[in-house]
């Protein structure tokens, strides 16, 4: 890849997880950017309208610029009309939150949301175009559950465990202790999770087929107080439902990849 160009989206990305902004020392250093290449950069990004400055010398961050980018994409791709009918009647039968997930190549992204109605206690709202963290998100257990133990341990080694104190008490910080996340989700046929991704919270997620292979994830989340595993039992039966009829209908969406000719 162009040097100049890999170093452009690296900045793009760091951003991307400091909405604050970052000054430009800082991003030079923690990307190892020489300190004049990265200020040059800076300027080209924030000429296309991609970054700005909070003030003059000061911090840099996003502009909506890039946001807009990623939701034109999916408008176009055609995922909202297919998957909010689901994704609405999913999350107004749990009053949680609602989100599908999509394979793409080695990374699982969350690409659209429904919050269910209830509107107090915790709210659980991550940002859409999000990657997630397979190794401990219910979403990641239900994409992983599909694969091999070494093509599943495989994917987690590339993104990594991430440190303990970012996650839940509960997350999985060992191969084996993983393996038996999996495992148990390949038994009732999608992922549970509890105090895993985050404190205080629980999920759960089911894989989307379409033919033998996994396209997406459709995962509900919200606090442990009301999502206990037995309200995830009892909502087992909608999920599955869920994820079973996004899947015969996927290739509406050129989101999802499109089928060999003659398969649908």
């Amino acid at each position: 890849m162009n040097l100049a160009l890999d170093r452009g989206l690296a900045l793009l990305e760091h951003l991307s997880r400091n909405p604050d902004g970052l000054p430009l020392a800082h991003m030079a250093q923690d990307l190892d950017i020489p300190l004049s290449a990265c200020h040059r950069l800076l300027g080209d990004l924030q000429h296309c309208g991609y970054v700005r400055q909070k003030r003059k010398q000061g911090d840099y961050q996003l502009t909506t610029k890039v946001v807009s980018l990623g939701l034109g994409y999916l408008s176009h791709a055609g995922i909202v009309d297919i998957a909010e009918p689901l994704l609405e009647r999913l999350a107004l039968q749990s009053g949680e939150l609602v989100r599908l997930s999509i394979v793409d190549d080695d990374r699982l992204i969350w690409v659209a949301k429904a919050q269910g109605t209830r509107q107090q206690g915790i709210r659980y709202d991550p940002d859409m175009g999000m990657e997630a963290r397979l190794s401990c998100t219910a979403s990641g257990h239900a994409w992983l559950q599909t694969l091999s133990d070494e093509r599943a341990l495989e994917l987690v080694a590339l993104q990594g465990f991430g440190a303990p104190k970012e996650f839940g008490p509960k997350a999985p910080t060992t191969i084996k202790s993983l393996l038996g996340f999996l495992h148990a989700a390949r038994v009732r046929g999608c992922a549970m999770i509890d105090e895993v991704f985050a404190p205080g919270m629980s999920a759960m997620a089911a894989p989307v087929f379409r033919r033998h292979e996994a396209i997406g994830v459709i995962s509900i989340a919200g606090p442990r107080q009301r999502l206990t595993m037995d309200a995830m039992q009892n909502l087992m039966p909608a999920l599955l439902a869920a994820a079973s009829e996004l899947g015969p209908i996927s290739n509406v969406s050129n989101l999802f990849g499109r089928p060999p000719l003659g398969k649908g």
